[in-house]
């Protein structure tokens, strides 16, 4: 997903640079939603791997 961002993020800024504003703007604010779309799926994957690794442990022991 990340790859997606950076990918909007560069072609929204070409467009920006060669003059399409409009959607070269609506193309960086795909990249920001897509950005931390990705950070939040990153954190609750995060968080859901700490408490299974703990209920792992906590099993072996």
């Amino acid at each position: 997903m990340l790859k997606w961002a950076v990918i909007f993020l560069v072609v929204g800024l070409v467009m920006g640079a060669l003059g399409f504003g409009g959607i070269g703007g609506a193309f960086v604010g795909l990249a920001k939603i897509l950005f931390f779309v990705a950070i939040a799926v990153f954190v609750v994957l995060l968080v859901l791997g700490l408490l299974a690794g703990k209920g792992v442990k906590r099993a072996l022991d």
